[in-house]
């Protein structure tokens, strides 16, 4: 089945099935509509001229109920249990009828000839022979012995098979041949001639024919057809027109909540810059475990890292590595290492980057978790991040790789190499005011150091450069 079959399969399923049994029954709508019509003068289709109605002769008559009596083959296979195969009785019924047709007295009348043809067009139906059965259904829309309504009621069958077998040009035609003279045009026929002008290109009449059917429920009081709004959302995404689509997925997601609307809809927003409400559209989604991709649950955390709220980013990163939705890469690791930071949770942040770095050992890596360490007074383990760091190479962030081992070396009390070290921060620092950090920082050095040398000299015990 192809995608655009797929597009009516919802709509079309479900019309299929009545209309069959309006063709070809007996006892069919098309008869009990007659008599309706007849009692309360209202005509079921507009300009039906009251005529005296054929019938079917004794002979003809016979002939049928050899097949729909109560122990015909059409009767049979009607009143089986569906888990019965029935083809049998629905070949032998073909070759029934087609013996009827063979035979020109039997039934001669142009009326009587669209009994037998509606009767084979059921039949190859239930042979899952649509090419036949809309062979047959053709024939009586094109009788002169068909009445006018149930001419109409095969033209809307006829246009169901055309489009399930992807006949989209002869299928709407025939919808409209029948909308022209049908006195009333329910919510699922505009829904599918909406359908069907949408896959034919023409989409101005198929936004008509939604817009007509959306107008028709509202003046009731009901709520539209969920496929009215499906189908105008593509095209006026097609169009650039993102305020209409926003709209008509704001009005999806209250009447047919679905998950996928929620998350167009979250898109919508986003396009927009509504960054809250992009957010909210998707933490629905995301809350109710609706998000199970990667993709969709990282940028969920991103959103909240966007919207200053790190704690609950880093949370859903945990939750979808636990979870196995998100992969325990570098990369992620690296993002809930930021937002734990963020968080100002600095362990669980060092453990994240310290993770990270067993994938991907870069200087950034190096660099962020010196800073860590640092904050945290350990201050050897961020020197030696510092000095993987300087290694690896950190790009814009140099200077301040510098300054951070300078301050861990002076916390280690290391102060000529931490003078060596902000004069490399001096350096590589590209501006005055960047500079003005590590010089600062220098003359402290230079001031502690010598400060703690004389107290050495005069036999003080004071700490000694522990970086090893």
């Amino acid at each position: 089945m192809s995608n655009k079959l797929q597009l009516l399969a919802v709509v079309g399923a479900l019309l299929l099935l009545p209309s069959v049994a309006t063709v070809v029954s007996p006892d069919s709508v098309f008869a009990s509509s007659v008599m309706a019509a007849e009692e309360k003068k209202v005509p079921k289709y507009k300009d039906v001229k009251t005529r005296k109605r054929a019938s079917v002769g004794k002979s003809c008559a016979k002939a049928l109920d050899k097949l729909q009596g109560e122990k015909g083959p059409i009767t049979l296979a009607t009143a089986a249990d569906e888990k019965t195969d029935v083809s049998g009785l629905w070949t032998e019924a073909k070759n029934m009828l087609s013996n009827i047709e063979a035979r020109e007295k039997l039934c001669s009348s142009p009326y009587e000839l669209t009994r037998v043809w509606n009767l084979q067009a059921y039949a190859s139906y239930s042979l899952d022979d649509l090419p036949a059965a809309i062979r047959y259904y053709k024939k009586i829309v094109e009788s002169e012995g068909a009445e006018e309504e149930f001419r109409l009621d095969t033209r809307l069958t006829l246009g169901q098979f055309y489009a399930a077998t992807e006949q989209y040009g002869l299928a709407i035609r025939q919808f409209e041949l029948w909308a022209e003279k049908a006195f009333i045009i329910g919510a699922q026929q505009r829904l599918m001639m909406a359908q069907l002008y949408s896959i034919l290109e023409r989409k101005d009449e198929a936004l008509k024919m939604a817009d007509i059917g959306i107008s028709e429920a509202e003046a009731k009081g009901e709520i539209p057809k969920q496929g009215f709004w499906q189908l105008q959302v593509p095209i006026y995404y097609d169009r650039d027109n993102l305020e209409k689509v926003t709209s008509l997925l704001e009005k999806l997601v209250k009447h047919y909540p679905k998950w996928t609307y929620w998350k167009q809809l979250g898109g919508m927003y986003g396009s927009k810059e509504r960054d809250i409400d992009q957010l909210v559209a998707y933490d629905v989604v995301y809350l109710n475990g609706e998000l199970s991709s990667e993709t969709d649950v990282m940028s969920m955390a991103y959103m909240y890292l966007g919207a200053e709220v790190p704690f609950r980013a880093a949370k859903i990163i945990e939750t979808g590595m636990k979870d196995e939705i998100i992969e325990v890469s570098a990369k992620n690791l690296e993002v809930l290492g930021q937002a734990w930071l963020q968080a100002q949770n600095l362990p669980r942040a060092l453990k994240a980057f310290e993770g990270a770095s067993k994938l991907s050992d870069t200087g950034e890596l190096q660099y962020r978790i010196a800073s860590i360490y640092l904050d945290l007074g350990q201050d050897k383990k961020a020197y030696r991040a510092s000095v993987k760091a300087e290694k690896k190479g950190v790009g814009k962030n140099t200077a301040s790789n510098y300054n951070k081992m300078g301050s861990a070396l002076i916390n280690l009390h290391c102060y000529k190499d931490a003078v060596k070290v902000f004069n490399k921060a001096v350096k590589a620092a590209e501006t005055k005011k960047k500079k003005r950090f590590p010089k600062q920082w220098i003359k402290f050095a230079n001031y502690e150091g010598d400060r703690l040398q004389r107290l050495r000299d005069v036999g003080a015990t004071v700490p000694n450069c522990s970086k090893a």
